[in-house]
């Protein structure tokens, strides 16, 4: 990525199927036992040297209802880099890197985030990508498709509405079995 660049990137994991959580919400089966032996392993600190280029991230309500659950038990998942939460809802906030906001995402990337962030992650859900990509303000797509077919649950990609160009940067297959598909968003 080039200096003065700005570039939103929307990752989501899914099954092999398409859904990006079972109707519960639940998304234990995250934790795959597959073992692929020409996939590539990442360590732990390669995986942590990556996050750091990450200068904020963006989730939806039910995303961040998920993540904080979670982080009772594994702890915050985003650190301290910057996080805000689109909803109308008034939720609760117990670190000072979260932001709740409630306006236009269009003014928040063009006004706030464009002239302060160079590397920003929308990481769920399915309802805030599907705005974002039809509202042009995303430019990269990573999906990373684990080894289940769920059969039913809550699609990542469901009823978008617009045809949308894309341009394969990358495949990463992993020796857990997961494969990550990176594609530019075509403006």
């Amino acid at each position: 990525m080039a200096a003065n660049t700005f570039k939103l990137t929307i990752h989501m994991v899914a099954s092999l199927d398409g859904y990006i959580a079972k109707k519960d919400n639940s998304v234990s089966w995250f934790e795959t036992k597959d073992n692929y032996e020409k996939g590539i392993k990442v360590s732990r600190e390669a995986m942590w040297e990556f996050l750091k280029t990450v200068d904020c991230y963006i989730m939806g309500a039910r995303t961040y209802e998920l993540a904080f659950d979670l982080s009772k038990t594994y702890g915050w998942a985003y650190g301290d880099v910057p996080t805000i939460v689109l909803t109308h809802r008034d939720l609760p906030v117990e670190r000072p890197n979260i932001e709740l906001y409630s306006g236009d995402p269009g003014t928040l990337v063009n006004e706030r985030l464009k002239p302060k962030y160079k590397n920003v992650w929308l990481v769920g859900g399915a309802m805030l990508a599907k705005d974002f990509i039809c509202s042009d303000l995303a430019d990269e797509i990573r999906l990373s498709i684990l080894p289940i077919i769920l059969g039913d649950g809550l699609l990542f990609f469901d009823h978008i509405g617009k045809e949308q160009v894309l341009h394969l940067l990358n495949v990463t297959a992993y020796n857990t079995g997961m494969v990550e598909l990176c594609y530019e968003i075509k403006k």
